[in-house]
């Protein structure tokens, strides 16, 4: 099993094709966390994330058991996209998607330049924003909520998302902005004061 935890993820997903099952053990092992959080994340309740975390690994076993995996490289981008397409019937089951816009800002909190920069200060100062605004995340529409948490919290790119989520970079990106704008929006209504100085 050891050797297995260097391989790819595609070349592990060949061997579990093949009937290694400890190849989808170091799959699964190696992703959990990510999606489990990322489900959880999004419907807020253990025990719908524990369903929609062992249904999104139940239907990557049988897709890769029937032959019907495509390798593309990005095996993570495509059991978040699994994990993401069971949220999305939850909520369809549960609740109509909320809708709201917003004017437009002057100030993009996180396309600051200043966040970017590879020190420490700057990390730390990255990381307590990110905590303040998880807490208004909380606040934004569905579809909204799930490109920040990916982008800022999975690090995953807009390419990433768009493909993971089913839309358009353009659409990916739009999300965003709104999402931006709403958490602004929200900050200054509750008189929160996230721009760095």
């Amino acid at each position: 099993m050891e050797c297995l935890v260097n391989q790819t993820d595609e070349m592990l997903v060949k061997l579990y094709a093949g009937g290694n099952n400890n190849a989808f053990d170091v799959l699964l092992e190696r992703y959990e966390e990510k999606i489990f959080s990322y489900i959880f994340f999004i419907v807020h309740n253990q025990d719908v994330a524990d369903d929609i975390f062992q249904e999104t690994f139940m239907k990557a076993i049988v897709t890769i058991q029937q032959g019907r995996y495509t390798e593309n490289g990005k095996f993570q981008a495509w059991i978040t996209r699994i994990a993401h397409n069971l949220i999305i019937d939850f909520f369809r089951q549960e609740r109509n998607e909320n809708c709201v816009s917003n004017d437009e800002v002057d100030y993009d909190l996180f396309n600051d330049v200043r966040l970017t920069e590879a020190n420490v200060e700057t990390k730390m100062v990255k990381e307590q924003v990110l905590d303040d605004v998880k807490l208004l995340v909380e606040h934004l529409p569905q579809n909204q909520k799930e490109v920040v948490y990916m982008r800022y919290y999975q690090e995953l790119s807009f390419k990433e998302i768009a493909e993971i989520t089913g839309v358009s970079i353009n659409t990916a990106l739009g999300r965003m902005r709104y999402a931006l704008l709403n958490l602004r929006r929200m900050a200054l209504k509750k008189e929160l004061y996230l721009a760095i100085s």
